[in-house]
C-alpha cells in the first residue's frame, strides 16, 4: 500500500491527535509528581517538583485547548455544511500553538520561569497564543457567516472564545507597575481572570458536548429550547462572578463575594440536568450505536454531581475559610478537570475520531476496561486528596499546631493512595485513547482520505 502522508490533507482532526499526546503527557507528570510527594528528592536533579508542576498543570490545560479547538471546528464545518472560512488560518493556528507548547515545555525542563500560576513560563511564549487564538475568533466568525437562529453551542463557542481571548490578556495585567505594584488588587485581577478563564474554556467544551449529543439524538429540540439557552446565560454569569469564591479572604467588596456564591455552580447543575434528560430520551439502539462517546457522558454526568456536591460547600465562606488551600481545592480541581472536563473531550474525541481508517471494534474491551479503570481510579484519587484535606483544614485552624513537617507526614498514607490511584488513571487513560491515536495515525499510511 503506497504511503500517502503527503496526500493528506490537514484537517482539525489533527488538533485532537496533539491533545491526547498531551493529556497522556501531563498525567505522566503528575503521576511523577504523585511519586514525589512521597519519595522526597525523586528526580530532583533531573525533574524537580517545581518543574514536574507546571509541566503537569500546562500539558493538561493545552489538552483543553487542543481538544476544544479541534471540537469546535471540526463540528462547525459539519453544522454549517460547509468549509471553513480558511483552512489555512487553521492551519496557522495549529502551527502557533504547537510552537508555543514545545517552548514552553522546554523552557519548564531546564528550569525557565517567569509566569504565574497556570502559566508559568515566560510571557513572551503567550505572544503566539494570543496571535493563533486571534486567527480561530476570525475563522469561527467568518464561517459561521450570521447568528440569526443559530442553535445554543454557536453562542457558547463564540462567547468561549472571545471570553478566552480577554481574561488570557488581563491574566498578564500583573507586568504592569500599576497593578503589580498594588497587592490586594493584583491578587483580585489574578483570581478573577483565572476564574474567568476556566469558565470561557467550559463554554467551549459544553457547547461541544451540547452539539454531540444533538448529534447522537438527532433531536436538534435541545439546542434551541429555553433550558439550554438558560444554560447558557447562566454559564455566562457563572464565567463573571463565580471567580469570587476564591478571595474570600482578600479585604474586597462583599457584593462580589455574594454575587460569586449566589451563582456558584448553577451553570453544571444546569448541564447534568440537561444530560440526564438526554440520557433518558435515548433509545437502546441509539445508546448501543454511539456507546464510545455515550459512556463517557454518562461519566462526566457522574461527576458532575459530585463535585456539585464539593463546590457547593467549598463556596460556603464558613467552609472556605477551612479548604482554602488545602488539598480539597486540589480535588474540586482535579474533579473538574478530569472527571468532568475530560470526560467530555473524551466523548466528543471518540465521536470525530471513531472508524476513520480502522474500526474500533476489535478494541471495544480494552476501551471498556481503561473507561472503568480511569474513573473507578479517579474516585479513589479524589476521595484521598478530600480525606487528606480535612486533616490538613483542622491543623492549620487549631490554635496548639503541631510542625507542618510532622502534619505533612501524617498524611503520607494518603499520598500513597492519591499516588497509587494517580498510576491506575495514567494507565485507564492511555487505554482508553489508545485505539482513537492508532485509528488516526492509521490514516497516514493509507489511501483512504480523512476529512
Amino acid at each position: 500500500m503506497e504511503l500517502s502522508i503527503s496526500k493528506a490533507k490537514f484537517t482539525p482532526k489533527v488538533f485532537i491527535l496533539v491533545a491526547l499526546i498531551l493529556l497522556s503527557t501531563g498525567m505522566l507528570f503528575g503521576t511523577i509528581g504523585g511519586l514525589q510527594y512521597i519519595i522526597p528528592g525523586f528526580l530532583k536533579e533531573a525533574l524537580s517538583f517545581e518543574k514536574t508542576r507546571p509541566l503537569h498543570v500546562s500539558s493538561v490545560l493545552f489538552w483543553i485547548l487542543f481538544a476544544s479547538m479541534g471540537a469546535v471546528l471540526t463540528y462547525l464545518k459539519e453544522h454549517t455544511g460547509k468549509k471553513l472560512y480558511s483552512n489555512n488560518l487553521s492551519r496557522l493556528l495549529f502551527i502557533l500553538f504547537v510552537i508555543s507548547v514545545v517552548a514552553i515545555l522546554i523552557a519548564y525542563c531546564f528550569g525557565v520561569f517567569g509566569g504565574r500560576e497556570y502559566w508559568e513560563f515566560p510571557p513572551i511564549l503567550s505572544a503566539p497564543i494570543i496571535i493563533g487564538w486571534i486567527l480561530f475568533l476570525i475563522n469561527f466568525i467568518i464561517s459561521v457567516g450570521t447568528l440569526k437562529n443559530q442553535p445554543v453551542y454557536i453562542w457558547m463557542w463564540l462567547t468561549g472564545i472571545i471570553f478566552f481571548l480577554f481574561t488570557f490578556s488581563e491574566s498578564y495585567l500583573w507586568l504592569f507597575p500599576y497593578f503589580n505594584n498594588h497587592v490586594v488588587n493584583d491578587m483580585n485581577i489574578q483570581w478573577k481572570s483565572y476564574g474567568s478563564m476556566v469558565g470561557s474554556w467550559n463554554m467551549l467544551i459544553y457547547g461541544s458536548s451540547m452539539y454531540l449529543m444533538t448529534k447522537i439524538s438527532g433531536d436538534k429540540s435541545y439546542a434551541f429550547s429555553n433550558k439550554a439557552f438558560i444554560l447558557y446565560f447562566a454559564g455566562l454569569f457563572n464565567l463573571m462572578f463565580n471567580w469570587g469564591h476564591h478571595i474570600y479572604t482578600l479585604p474586597t467588596q462583599h457584593y462580589v463575594q455574594y454575587i460569586s456564591y449566589s451563582v456558584s455552580m448553577t451553570e453544571l447543575l444546569i448541564l447534568g440536568n440537561i444530560i440526564y434528560g438526554w440520557k433518558a430520551s435515548l433509545t437502546k439502539a441509539q445508546k448501543f450505536f454511539n456507546r464510545d462517546a455515550y459512556r463517557f457522558l454518562v461519566a462526566a454526568d457522574v461527576w458532575i454531581f459530585l463535585n456539585l456536591v464539593l463546590a457547593i460547600g467549598m463556596s460556603i465562606p464558613a467552609i472556605n475559610v477551612y479548604t482554602h488551600g488545602t488539598h480539597i481545592t486540589v480535588a474540586h480541581a482535579m474533579g473538574t478537570t478530569i472527571g468532568i472536563n475530560t470526560m467530555l473531550l473524551l466523548a466528543v474525541c471518540y465521536d470525530i475520531l471513531k472508524d476513520t481508517c480502522i474500526s474500533l471494534d476489535p478494541y471495544q474491551k480494552l476501551m471498556k476496561f481503561g473507561f472503568w479503570l480511569a474513573n473507578s481510579s479517579l474516585f479513589a484519587f479524589w476521595i484521598a486528596l478530600i480525606a487528606a484535606g480535612v486533616l490538613k483544614s483542622k491543623w492549620q485552624m487549631s490554635s496548639d499546631q503541631i510542625a507542618f513537617s510532622v502534619m505533612m507526614q501524617n498524611l503520607t498514607p494518603f499520598f500513597i493512595v492519591f499516588m497509587i490511584s494517580g498510576v491506575l488513571l495514567l494507565i485507564g487513560i492511555v487505554l482508553a485513547i489508545y485505539p482513537l491515536f492508532k485509528n488516526h495515525l492509521a490514516c497516514f499510511f493509507t489511501e483512504k482520505n480523512i476529512q
